[in-house]
């Protein structure tokens, strides 16, 4: 039997196919992928379709309430709400797009390497996870964010990327440590296939789905975490625009002018609601403890 061959036998239904079809057997999984494809459609094409420039003002129209000609309204300085919101949004996806992903990738190597290879490897690898729990990651970021903020989008994400891996980081090094007493990963050691082989093809196949949900949940997790640091100034500087730095603005004036603050916050709320539906229903399609899948 080859090598690749001595993995344990899947469960009907337990390969992607049948992954997806028990996820949207959901409904509140099919109601979170519509919203979400809705949300990206709008944060791609909305910008573009829009005449409207998200950084030039309309000097007849400052501080408009929404109409048929501003959608959303506009701010103080005559930018249209629309498509600023559109544009932040998009800002805003990328940057969970990034941190989420990368974050479980991060975990997912560090957390596999520890488990599996132990001894001396594991010991550094706690030390090093229980050192960064250690750290006030929260306060690390913050004191991160600024500096990040001006290098641009992609620097916010790599910073919420490095300080949230920790907690899925242990996780999988305890199911790393588990399944190397496996009996196909034996094989696969005693035959000579390399490390890196076998934690590729035997031991992260394994952990696929709970890292394919902290993935999609981390996704969520990011664009709330750029939206806060955003909220209190210290997310993207200018001319950037992303959901965060809009709620900024628009918060001082929220009684007054509330569609400023509103239809970005609304527009915050959808995306992680929907994002956080769909991972909800990916967690209890790909675990079968749940007993729930589908309901």
């Amino acid at each position: 039997m080859a090598v690749t061959d001595l993995t344990a036998t899947s469960a009907p239904g337990s390969g992607a196919p049948g992954v997806l079809r028990r996820t949207f057997r959901a409904p509140r999984a099919r109601v979170g992928l519509a919203v979400l494809v809705l949300v990206v459609l709008a944060a791609v094409l909305g910008p573009v379709l829009s005449r409207w420039d998200p950084f030039t003002s309309d000097v007849t129209a400052f501080g408009r309430p929404p109409t048929a000609l501003h959608w959303f309204g506009t701010d103080s300085s005559g930018r249209d709400l629309y498509v600023r919101t559109l544009v932040g949004l998009r800002t805003s996806l990328a940057v969970g797009l990034v941190a989420g992903p990368l974050s479980t990738l991060i975990a997912a190597v560090v957390g596999a390497v520890g488990g599996y290879l132990g001894g001396r490897v594991d010991r550094v690898v706690v030390w090093g996870i229980d050192l960064a729990l250690v750290l006030p990651s929260f306060y690390l970021l913050v004191l991160l964010a600024p500096t990040a903020g001006r290098a641009g989008w992609f620097a916010v994400a790599l910073a919420i990327a490095l300080l949230g891996w920790m907690v899925m980081a242990r996780l999988v090094r305890a199911q790393a440590r588990s399944l190397r007493r496996r009996d196909f990963v034996t094989a696969a050691r005693f035959l000579g296939v390399p490390t890196g082989a076998v934690l590729r093809r035997h031991v992260l196949p394994h952990l696929a789905s709970l890292l394919v949900v902290d993935a999609t949940l981390g996704v969520a997790a990011a664009v709330l975490t750029e939206a806060t640091l955003g909220w209190v100034g210290l997310g993207l500087g200018p001319p950037a625009v992303s959901l965060g730095t809009l709620l900024a603005a628009g918060s001082a004036s929220a009684v007054t002018r509330p569609w400023l603050f509103w239809f970005p916050a609304g527009l915050l709320v959808v995306t992680v609601l929907a994002t956080s539906l769909v991972g909800d229903a990916l967690r209890d399609a790909l675990d079968p403890t749940t007993g729930t899948a589908g309901e």
